[in-house]
């Protein structure tokens, strides 16, 4: 029998450091019948010219702008024939036999539409990586978090987290997802441009009766901040907006008059807390995301595929606030919040 078709896609732009770096790992992969694809953003360094000379056997497709990853990942996959799409981040260090335990999960549960491996820090490679750590909860405010990963605390991976299990959101960083179900709820929400994305998508698909899993038997370990390192302002617009965003999207309309305030109040909270320490760009960060959000909001024209707004009954919800469990009563790790699920 053989093996289904995947299809590595790895989104650049301006990433010729990370591409010498990490390239040589990917194409270390010992998963027979893949294909690595390089989609460029309008680089404007020496990426795609690195990558022709050093690598002509891999498939270039060449985005005319920067798209960001929602748009940029949307263009390139319309071009990409396979049964799944790998979206990898150029920042990240795969094992040889990263690809065979996720496909092999998916193959044997036609339900699972996105799956992550285990993401470990690549400074720090006993320690669980911010971006998706060993699988992404979100809490019933619609703040996301990660087993391993809870705000600013990444805990030591001690092999607490190594069952295959069902999760909220699998992280973009690197999202193997089923290329039917993708499309099925018409790919990444362009409008986000970065950050979050991946939440709004297993969101949509879940809520389509798909599950999204992480297989923490694959291993890649990533770098992280590559694009817009940690703290940037945009990066702090981006993450607020699009997840107010994806609230309104995909919250059932109850939900969103009982749920949506208290979150505000509670990035309120967040952006006085870091202006009290003299972190004003923060601060102005998150208000730029709430008058963007409220004026995306009532000028909102593009339409949405038909999908059913489902939230208390999915997988990987905690059902309190996250925000309260880790300043209010100081639980840092997941086992205890959540324990060894």
């Amino acid at each position: 029998m053989s093996q289904p078709s995947v299809a590595v896609v790895i989104l650049n732009w301006n990433g010729r450091k990370f591409l010498e770096k990490f390239l040589p790992s990917v194409l270390s992969s010992t998963y027979s019948n893949m294909e690595i694809i390089i989609a460029d953003n309008a680089s404007t360094d020496d990426s795609v010219a690195f990558i022709q000379s050093n690598y002509p056997q891999l498939r270039i497709l060449n985005n005319t702008t920067n798209e960001g990853f929602a748009k940029g990942y949307n263009t390139a996959l319309k071009q990409v024939e396979s049964d799944y799409y790998v979206l990898l981040n150029s920042d990240v260090e795969v094992t040889p036999q990263w690809i065979t335990p996720v496909i092999d999960l998916m193959e044997s549960n036609p339900k699972i539409a996105a799956c992550q491996p285990k993401l470990l820090d690549f400074n720090n490679r006993s320690t669980f990586e911010y971006a998706g750590a060993s699988g992404g909860w979100i809490d019933s405010f619609g703040y996301p978090f990660s087993r391993g990963r809870i705000f600013d605390t990444c805990e030591k991976d001690h092999g607490q987290y190594n069952e295959a299990v069902p999760c909220f959101w699998a992280s973009g960083a690197a999202l193997f997802v089923k290329v039917k179900a993708f499309w099925q709820v018409g790919g990444f929400d362009e409008y986000f441009f970065a950050h979050q994305e991946e939440i709004d998508l297993c969101w949509r698909m879940k809520s389509l009766g798909y599950e999204v899993y992480v297989q923490p038997h694959s291993v890649v370990y990533h770098v992280g901040g590559g694009t817009l390192p940690k703290g940037n302002s945009k990066k702090v617009f981006l993450n607020y907006r699009n997840n107010l965003i994806m609230m309104a999207k995909n919250l059932p309309l109850v939900s969103i008059v009982t749920k949506l305030p208290f979150r505000l109040l509670l990035d309120g909270v967040s952006a006085w807390r870091a202006l009290l320490k003299g972190d004003s760009g923060y601060w102005v960060a998150i208000l730029k995301a709430h008058f963007a959000f409220f004026s995306w909001l009532l000028s909102r024209k593009v339409p949405t595929p038909k999908i059913p707004r489902t939230f208390s009954l999915l997988s990987g919800i905690y059902s309190g606030s996250i925000v309260f469990a880790y300043f209010l009563k100081g639980r840092k790790y997941f086992s205890e919040i959540i324990g060894n699920k």
